[in-house]
């Protein structure tokens, strides 16, 4: 028998184009018909198909691959010649080889598509805290009390939050002479530092520190009147208040919230900046010429935290004291916001994985040389 004959090309297609037809009929029973009949089966990552269809072309290929040896070889000469060259090349272990090499990658393709099987349902709780944050953006703010000013250190204190938060509801009301809800109550952290990005000083008309009108305005905008914690946060400088304050601390204790105050600044003032399209001018000065010096009303600022049952911080330039308070706030307890059921799958990958590197390490195992059985019996290399 002449080693020509190894490289059996009708063969070797043959059993290529077999191979390939039966693997995709099953794979076609299965996406068609085994996956929408079976309940509780599905796949993971379906866009992976595709990579069945990479094997497929590696079995082209290796026939490629027989037919360009066979024209190798031919070009030696005689068959007698080239029987001496490759005595031991057994063409029916080359295709074992690769089939194994071959289903061995789909298992693992398989794998990675991660069917998932063995449906049942499972319970999540949902708990956090409620937070509305008031923020005082009148002119006293601009002072420069602490560095950069009082407003700017507020908020980058309030983005720092943010980013400690996890499953907890927060909202933003702006206020001065009256107040704005800037972003009602969410779990969009992403939303609300875009939010907090576009507050600046110029955004409520009407100067002054009217507290009492941010806190009830942050009482009524807890949407959720089964939720018993809910907790709201003045920062402010306090710095002509012109409503009854404490007042508003006792009612919001009446409608379950409680109420924290930061101040910001400092009882011996800060100057008060004039800008100009964003370029400070100098400092307002009052009728007299004098500068105008803007103090924290600590005092004030205590009494409302104490008649809201809250904790008053005052803010440095090292900490604003935003994170001392949330500390106390989940200090009290989260609110449960109730519990969703949702469909929990087992991965089912590791089996089609450990098949495929079974069949990997059987293919490594097995030599291409041709054994004393192959010899005799070789259905590849019959003529």
């Amino acid at each position: 028998m002449s080693n020509l004959h190894t490289y059996n090309t009708k063969k070797t297609g043959r059993a290529v184009l077999i191979v390939e037809v039966i693997f995709w009929a099953l794979m076609a029973l299965i996406y068609f018909w085994v996956l929408p009949s079976v309940s509780g089966l599905k796949l993971q990552r379906e866009q992976l198909w595709w990579g069945l269809a990479i094997c497929t072309l590696l079995s082209f290929l290796f026939y490629a691959g027989i037919v360009l040896r066979r024209k190798a070889l031919e070009r030696f000469g005689d068959s007698r010649s080239v029987s001496h060259m490759v005595p031991e090349l057994s063409t029916a272990k080359q295709i074992l080889k690769f089939f194994l090499w071959r289903f061995g990658l789909a298992f693992i393709v398989f794998g990675l598509i991660n069917p998932r099987y063995g449906k049942k349902l499972a319970e999540v709780k949902y708990q956090g805290i409620d937070l509305m944050i008031c923020l005082d953006v009148s002119n006293s703010m601009l002072a420069e009390a602490l560095k950069p000013n009082r407003l700017r250190k507020a908020k980058r204190a309030i983005s720092q939050l943010l980013g400690d938060l996890h499953g907890d509801r927060i909202g933003l009301i702006v206020f001065g002479g009256d107040a704005y809800v800037q972003l009602p109550i969410t779990t969009d952290y992403a939303a609300a530092n875009m939010f907090l990005s576009s507050v600046d000083n110029t955004m409520v008309p009407v100067q002054g520190t009217a507290i009492g009108a941010a806190i009830n305005l942050a009482v009524e905008s807890f949407d959720d009147e089964q939720i018993d914690k809910k907790s709201i946060i003045i920062i402010s400088d306090g710095e002509n208040h012109e409503d009854d304050a404490i007042t508003a601390a006792e009612q919001a204790i009446k409608e379950g919230c409680t109420v924290h105050t930061i101040g910001m600044g400092s009882e011996e003032g800060a100057p008060l900046p004039i800008y100009v399209n964003r370029v400070k001018q100098g400092f307002k000065k009052d009728k007299e010429g004098n500068t105008v010096i803007s103090k924290l009303n600590e005092v004030m600022l205590r009494q409302v935290a104490e008649a809201g049952d809250g904790i008053f911080v005052r803010a440095t330039n090292a900490e604003t004291g935003l994170n001392v308070l949330l500390d106390e706030i989940e200090a009290m307890g989260d609110n449960d916001y109730g519990t969703e059921e949702y469909a929990d799958y087992e991965d089912r990958f590791q089996v089609f994985l450990i098949i495929g590197i079974l069949l990997l390490v059987v293919e490594f195992l097995i030599p291409e040389k041709k054994s004393r059985w192959a010899n005799r019996i070789d259905i590849f290399e019959a003529t």
